[in-house]
């Protein structure tokens, strides 16, 4: 992975910036109504990808079984082999460790979903 210099600016509250600068990639976490269970994808149409997930497009998903649908943290870049490996870091991680880096951009672990519309 590229150093944390290169690495594309983080844009998990400000989607007007996301969106202006089309940056198709993204790594992302969601979170069930209680905020009890994550997971962390990637993909490179953010907006399709939570309505996916809300609309439980994939019926047998582990975010379909748990009702995982809350964006509360994502990331943009400029190209999918930089989301993967970031999405590999974050997986990496320790539960702790992504409850840090939510609560450190969506303390109130508000949806950020309303804000792709």
């Amino acid at each position: 992975m590229r150093g944390a210099k290169q690495r594309s600016k983080l844009f998990a509250c400000n989607t007007e910036t996301f969106l202006k600068m089309k940056q198709n990639s993204a790594v992302y976490i969601i979170t069930n109504k209680n905020n009890k269970v994550l997971y962390t994808g990637v993909t490179t149409e953010l907006k399709q990808r939570i309505t996916d997930h809300k609309n439980k497009k994939y019926k047998n998903s582990f975010t379909c079984r748990y009702n995982i649908n809350k964006l509360v943290f994502f990331e943009a870049f400029s190209s999918i082999e930089d989301a993967i490996a970031r999405e590999k870091q974050i997986k990496a991680g320790s539960r702790e460790k992504k409850l840090k880096l939510i609560n450190s951009i969506n303390p109130g672990w508000k949806d950020l979903y309303s804000a792709l519309l």
